[in-house]
C-alpha cells in the first residue's frame, strides 16, 4: 500500500497532472485496490462536510484583502515609510524589502501576493540604486515567504484543518519565529554587503528626521489591519474567520478613503480572488478525501509502524523528514506539497513524540524554503515575472543565502522549541 501511494502520488505529479486530479486518482485507486468497503458512496457527504468547514471561509477573505491593499496603493505607502527609516543601513533598500514584506505579510496572509506586491514597488528602484540584481531579487523572493509564517497565514489555516490543530494557537506559535526569521534575513544582507560592498547599492540616502516622521502615516493602514485581525483573535473576541472578515471590511473602508474604490477595481479583485480560492478549496477537499481512505484502509497505521520499526531516534527521524522536504520542495509546487503530505507526516511526528503545533511552525519554514528553491520555487517565478527582463538564474542564485537562513531557523527551533510553543501556552483565548 505504501509503495502504491508513493508511486501514484509522485509519479502523477511528476508528469504534470493537476494536483487535485492526482489526489482524487490516488484516492480512487487505493479504494479499489485495498478498501474493504467502497468509499465512492460516501464522497458526497465527505466533500460537503469539508467544504462547510467554517475555518476555510477565511481563505478567500484574506486573498481579497491582499488584492485591495495592492490596488489601493497602501502597499506603496508602507514601502516608502519603511525605506525612510532603514535606507542609511548598509544594503539600504534590501532591508526595506524585508521589513515591508514582514508587515505586508501580517495583513495579506499570502507569500505569492507579498512577493508580487513588494516586487512591483521595489524592482523599478533597483537600477537607480545600483544594486546587484541577484541579491536584490533574492531578497524580494525570500521576504515574500514570510507571508505563510507571520500571522495571519492562509497556509496555517490549511495545515490547521488537515492536522486538526487550533488555528489561533498556530498564529501565536508563528509570530516569534516569523519576527526572528525576518531579523535573520536582514542579518544575512548585512553580512553579504559587508563582505562584498560593491553589491550593496550606490550612495546611501540619509533622510532627515522630519522626512522620517512625515512618512510614518504610511505605516498606519497595515498596522491597523494587523491589530484588528490578529488582535481580535488573541483577545478572544473573534475566530480567525471572523477576524478575516473584519480585516476585509477595514481594507474596503481604507480603499474608499483613498478614493481608489470602483466597480471595475472590485470586479477585478473578485475575479482574481475567486480563481485562487477555487484552486485552493478543490485541492483541500481532495486531500481530505485521500486522508479518509488512508485511515480506512489502515495505510496511516502502516506508515507509522514502518517509521517506528526503523529503531531510529526521534531527532534522526526529524532530520530525515527535513531532508526529504528539501528535496521534494525542489520539484513540487508548495501548496501541493503541503496538502499531499500533511496527512502522512503529522501522524509520524505525533508518534515519535513531537508537538504538532511546534511542527506546524517548522513545516511552514520548510514550505517557505520550497518557495525559493529552483526549479519549481513559486516566488522565484513571481519575482522574475514582475521583473520582466534578464535571466531567471539571477533570482535563483540570489535566494541561496536566504535558504541557508531558513535552515538555520529550523535548527534553532529544534534546539529551542519554546520559541514556538511559549506564546500559545502563555495566552489563553
Amino acid at each position: 500500500m505504501i509503495l502504491t501511494l508513493v508511486v501514484l502520488l509522485f509519479g502523477l505529479l511528476a508528469i504534470g497532472i493537476p494536483v487535485a486530479a492526482v489526489l482524487v486518482a490516488v484516492t480512487m485507486s487505493l479504494d479499489q485496490l485495498y478498501s474493504f468497503f467502497p468509499v465512492l458512496p460516501a464522497v458526497g457527504d465527505m466533500i460537503w462536510g469539508g467544504s462547510t468547514n467554517f475555518s476555510l471561509v477565511a481563505v478567500p477573505l484574506f486573498i481579497l484583502t491582499g488584492e485591495l491593499l495592492l490596488s489601493s496603493g497602501i502597499a506603496a505607502g508602507m514601502f516608502k515609510a519603511i525605506d525612510r527609516w532603514v535606507s542609511f543601513v548598509p544594503g539600504g533598500l534590501l532591508h526595506t524589502i524585508i521589513g515591508s514584506s514582514a508587515l505586508f505579510s501580517a495583513t495579506s496572509g499570502s507569500s505569492v501576493a507579498t512577493a508580487a506586491t513588494i516586487g512591483t514597488v521595489a524592482i523599478p528602484q533597483m537600477k537607480a540604486g545600483g544594486y546587484s540584481p541577484p541579491l536584490f531579487l533574492g531578497s524580494i523572493a525570500a521576504g515574500g515567504t514570510l507571508g505563510i509564517l507571520i500571522p495571519p497565514s492562509i497556509n496555517m489555516i490549511i495545515y490547521g484543518v488537515l492536522a486538526d490543530v487550533s488555528i489561533g494557537r498556530l498564529y501565536l506559535a508563528g509570530l516569534i519565529p516569523g519576527l526572528i526569521l525576518a531579523t535573520i534575513f536582514s542579518t544575512v544582507i548585512l553580512v553579504v554587503c559587508a563582505l562584498k560592498p560593491a553589491i550593496a547599492g550606490g550612495r546611501r540616502v540619509h533622510p532627515s528626521w522630519r522626512e522620517r516622521f512625515q512618512a510614518l502615516p504610511g505605516l498606519l493602514p497595515p498596522l491597523l489591519l494587523f491589530v484588528l485581525m490578529v488582535g481580535s483573535i488573541y483577545l478572544g473576541v473573534a475566530t480567525p474567520t471572523e477576524a478575516a472578515a473584519l480585516g476585509l471590511l477595514a481594507a474596503l473602508a481604507l480603499t474608499a478613503l483613498r478614493r481608489r474604490l470602483s466597480v471595475a477595481m472590485l470586479m477585478h479583485a473578485f475575479e482574481r480572488t475567486m480563481r485562487t480560492s477555487c484552486m485552493v478549496m478543490l485541492i483541500v477537499l481532495a486531500a481530505q478525501l485521500l486522508n479518509f481512505v488512508m485511515v480506512s484502509i489502515g495505510l496511516a497505521d502502516q506508515i507509522r509502524g514502518l517509521v517506528e520499526g526503523l529503531d531510529a531516534s526521534p531527532i534522526v527521524i526529524m532530520l530525515s523528514i527535513v531532508a526529504i522536504y528539501l528535496v521534494l520542495g525542489c520539484v513540487m509546487e508548495t501548496l501541493s506539497l503541503m496538502i499531499a503530505t500533511t496527512p502522512i507526516v503529522v501522524p509520524i511526528i505525533v508518534g515519535i513524540g513531537y508537538d504538532p503545533l511546534w511542527f506546524g511552525v517548522v513545516f511552514m519554514i520548510l514550505i517557505e524554503t520550497a518557495l525559493i528553491t529552483p526549479p519549481i520555487g513559486m516566488n522565484l517565478f513571481v519575482v522574475q515575472s514582475v521583473r520582466g527582463e534578464g535571466n531567471f538564474r539571477d533570482v535563483a542564485y540570489g535566494s541561496m543565502p536566504f535558504v541557508a537562513a531558513m535552515l538555520a531557523m529550523i535548527f534553532i527551533l529544534m534546539a529551542f522549541p519554546h520559541l514556538a510553543t511559549w506564546l500559545p501556552s502563555a495566552v489563553r483565548f
